[in-house]
């Protein structure tokens, strides 16, 4: 898969199955897991049942932390060996230094391996959770090569120096070329394919040169989900009050804004942000505007400007 994408709806998903393109499903344990998520309340299970193999699923930021909880994440792994494709080890939120993240990396994938030992794997972890050196990569895959189960390794996360700003729905950062082809390059010496994280806010030619320089994949998420919010708010006109306030009492917006950013004179802007992590609060769903067709519709036609 070329691009894979994040579950922000359940209109999102039928958007996706519905294009039958060089797409795949990443859900964070936020969104989707053993015991629900913000997207359609589903779980591990529902989820793919759900999708019914129809798109590969890849659990994205698997592991310790990832959750709405600060737990070790194994009860996740679990669920996920047993339901989708791939599984993103991702120790590196909780375990910031490298022996320890290295140690916590082995011992996932090998309690993973034991319970199904044809579950893939997806390695290492995006900038904004813990930046890796082009040699730090070389030494994480260099490691994990010495087991039975590296076979099963597919993707390695690669770097470029870039990030995500909900706010101001931009990708930020400045756009390494060079550091993003020479960890493409350690990828290639271990057989594993190079995968980018926050591929949010770019254009056809920002994805263009990154496949352009080898990169096998790209991970997209909180972009359809804001665009889905914009078609709600293009509905509703001015009429937002209720939308807002169900947004300002989920909080999610908090960590994307300034310290001197005023709801009040920001609504709609607080709504663009989060609007999206409230799609199944049962106050939304009294709401919400009947136009899952006309929404389903704009999101297949950005999944054909990616293609």
């Amino acid at each position: 898969m070329k691009y894979w994408l994040g579950p922000m709806s359940k209109n999102v998903v039928d958007a996706v199955i519905e294009s039958k393109g060089d797409f795949g499903f990443i859900p964070s344990r936020r969104q989707v897991d053993c015991n629900g998520g913000y997207v359609n309340d589903w779980s591990t299970g529902e989820f793919a049942t759900y999708v019914d193999g129809r798109v590969p699923i890849e659990r994205d930021h698997g592991g310790a932390g990832q959750g709405y909880k600060d737990d070790d994440g194994y009860e996740s792994y679990l669920h996920d060996s047993a339901y989708f494709d791939i599984i993103h080890v991702d120790p590196w939120k909780k375990y910031q230094k490298f022996d320890d993240g290295l140690e916590e990396t082995l011992s996932s994938i090998g309690c993973i391996y034991n319970f199904n030992q044809d579950t893939k794997f997806e390695v290492g972890t995006e900038e904004a959770i813990r930046r890796f050196s082009v040699d730090e990569l070389k030494i994480l895959l260099e490691e994990l090569s010495k087991h039975i189960w590296f076979t099963n390794i597919e993707y390695a996360v690669v770097q470029s120096g870039v990030g995500l700003d909900l706010g101001k729905q931009i990708n930020t950062g400045k756009f390494n070329p060079k550091r993003l082809e020479e960890m493409i390059k350690v990828c290639k010496e271990y057989g594993l394919k190079s995968k980018e994280h926050n591929g949010d806010y770019l254009t056809t030619k920002d994805y263009r040169n990154r496949f352009d320089l080898g990169l096998d994949s790209i991970n997209i998420a909180p972009e359809f989900g804001q665009l889905e919010t914009k078609c709600y708010l293009d509905e509703m006109g001015d009429d937002i009050e209720d939308y807002y306030q169900i947004c300002y009492d989920s909080k999610r917006w908090e960590k994307w804004v300034d310290k001197d950013f005023v709801p009040e004179d920001n609504k709609k802007e607080l709504i663009k942000i989060c609007g999206h992590y409230v799609f199944s609060d049962e106050r939304f769903k009294e709401i919400k505007p009947n136009i899952d067709d006309k929404i389903i519709e704009v999101l297949k036609n950005k999944l054909k400007d990616l293609v």
